[in-house]
């Protein structure tokens, strides 16, 4: 018979970094650490109890009625005995002893408890997930479902049934499990509970995975039901993560359901809201800032970037009772709207989550009259706004720069060419204190460098432009490239007379004189007479003018170019 109070020590309490000890008594149990807070539990808590071996020697597990599954990790096996005492003694349990698999095999049995989903592999459980830790779950594939798990830094595990928070485990180590995928080949049959009662017994065939899916849901509290939601807003277009959600709207948190992604999202992981208009006088964007981001597989956005159209109007009623809203959302929000679509949105989320909504700074004003300028950063084109205390490039990569930590800002320019010209880039390095680096927006159009430096200057960033610097290089690479393309007018102009010069012309040979040069020869001999019966200064003379004449015509005609054939022609 134990006494009145069994003591163990160093043990863990869900996986604790420092240990602490463990109490049995008559009343309850409790575990005083080291260092932080006291856990406790009545004697009416404890429903079963499970031993077996784990990281830190053997665990002792917990399954409650309403505190969730507790985990009691750094028992000895010499403690087996007193454990097993206790829990018979104080609480009327039995203690059953688990033996998990060591096969190291990836395949097994899917088992869906109270609590815990178990994977088993032969008959034994290879590793258990408890429910309150699964944060959110995805149909990753056809036949692949993802579970992500609750970290340390994400404010735990959300809400359960009773509006509960869920207990967060106290691990908060380097490294976490974040992610788990399951394969989840083949079909079942499933008995249609909708069809009523012509269709008793009839069964549908559905996937494997979409069942695993929709039980993970059910169990773990990670599906909300659609009465509850305050408002929701359909076929909603995202530039990041890229594709159209639904937002479904809740008092805690708010969901976004695609086709092939879902997430659900605490709105105290709302850091930042904002409300950007888009350069192109068509468009606005709101963007929210997460922290802790949300997870994609291996990608992570700290930002969710929706788009609407400003001229998309919006009558709203928010799924609310008058006495909720007057008592918690007194001023934040209200039971009809009727705005532009952005407007709308924006003002339900400022109202739930808290946040206000950042705008551009009314200090800044591009060329255009624009609050935004196009740039790129790196491969991506986007648009960069100027706040009134940071910069921020959206869609994506979107990149948030505080004021504060800016070292200094380079405006500068790529190259020497007069196209090069027309745009410049400015890059922004960071304090060594934030870990240095420097982002750099290239290709902004040079009429928005004035108003950039203006902005720069008034928020008493430093400022660094190496424009003025190249600008006599510039101008001699300019005056250059102008010179040659007067060369390139002359030539086009001249047209098709330089290329009839150094054509053949195939007609003409040059060795030879011209038939018409050698009919009106001199020397030639007429087959009307001889040059005795011309007699001196008579037709002789008035033959040579004639030759002269035609020797003219044939250099005109040579002049003129191949495409004029040249007429052989004989004396009367």
């Amino acid at each position: 018979m134990p006494s009145d109070i069994e003591t163990f020590e160093n043990i863990f309490l869900d996986l604790s970094r420092t240990p602490g000890r463990f109490r049995f008594a008559p009343s309850g149990m409790g575990w005083r650490p080291t260092t932080g807070e006291i856990w406790k539990m009545a004697n009416t808590e404890l429903s079963t109890a499970q031993w077996s071996r784990a990281a830190r020697g053997y665990e002792l597990k917990l399954f409650t009625r309403t505190m969730g599954i507790v985990q009691l990790d750094g028992f000895e096996l010499d403690d087996l005995d007193r454990v097993k005492e206790c829990l018979k003694a104080y609480y009327k349990v039995n203690l059953e002893h688990r033996e998990h698999a060591l096969k190291g095999w990836n395949w097994g049995k899917a088992e869906f408890s109270k609590s815990e989903l178990y994977f088993n592999v032969a008959n034994k459980p290879a590793f258990e997930i408890p429910f309150a830790e699964v944060s959110n779950s995805n149909l990753a594939g056809k036949n692949e479902v993802a579970v992500e798990f609750a970290t340390a830094d994400a404010g735990g595990g959300g809400t359960d049934e009773a509006g509960n928070k869920k207990k967060k485990k106290a691990a908060a180590q380097l490294d976490q499990l974040v992610e788990m995928r399951f394969y989840v080949p083949g079909t079942v049959k499933k008995g249609d509970e909708d069809a009523g009662s012509d269709a008793e017994g009839e069964e549908k065939e559905m996937s494997a995975a979409n069942l695993f899916y929709d039980t993970l849901k059910e169990k773990a509290d990670i599906g909300e039901v659609a009465g509850d939601t305050y408002a929701t807003f359909l076929d909603i277009l995202f530039l990041t993560p890229r594709g159209r959600y639904d937002i479904d709207m809740y008092e805690s948190s708010f969901r976004l359901r695609g086709k092939t992604y879902d997430y659900k999202i605490q709105f105290e992981n709302v850091k930042k809201f904002f409300l950007l208009p888009k350069p192109d006088d068509v468009h606005n964007m709101i963007v929210i800032g997460l922290d802790p981001p949300l997870r994609q597989g291996q990608t992570k956005y700290p930002f969710l970037v929706m788009q609407f159209k400003r001229e998309e109007d919006m009558e709203f009623d928010l799924n609310i009772t008058e006495d909720l809203l007057n008592e918690k959302y007194a001023g934040k929000l209200q039971m009809h709207y009727e705005n532009p679509a952005h407007q709308v949105v924006s003002q339900i989320f400022k109202g739930l989550t808290g946040k206000r909504i950042i705008t551009p700074s009314r200090d800044f004003s591009s060329h255009h009259q624009q609050s935004g300028v196009k740039c790129s950063l790196k491969a991506n084109e986007g648009h960069l706004f100027c706040l009134d205390k940071a910069f921020i490039f959206v869609p994506k990569p979107a990149v948030f720069i505080t004021f504060d930590k800016i070292a200094h800002i380079t405006m500068s320019r790529v190259g020497g060419s007069v196209s090069a010209s027309r745009t410049f880039d400015v890059t922004v390095s960071l304090k060594s204190s934030e870990g240095g680096g420097e982002y750099q927006f290239n290709n902004i159009n040079r009429e928005e460098q004035s108003s950039l430096e203006d902005f720069f200057k008034s928020k008493n960033l430093r400022i660094k432009n190496d424009l003025v610097d190249d600008s006599s290089a510039l101008l001699a690479q300019a005056l250059k490239d102008q010179d040659m393309d007067d060369d390139d007018d002359v030539a086009a102009a001249r047209g098709s007379a330089d290329e009839d010069e150094e054509s053949v012309d195939e007609d003409f040979q040059a060795e030879s004189e011209s038939d018409v040069a050698e009919e009106y020869d001199s020397a030639h001999e007429s087959s009307g007479g001889s040059d005795d019966e011309d007699g001196p200064g008579g037709e002789e003379d008035e033959d040579e003018e004639e030759d002269e004449e035609m020797r003219d015509a044939a250099v005109e005609v040579r002049e003129d170019g191949p495409a004029r054939k040249k007429v052989k022609t004989s004396k009367k």
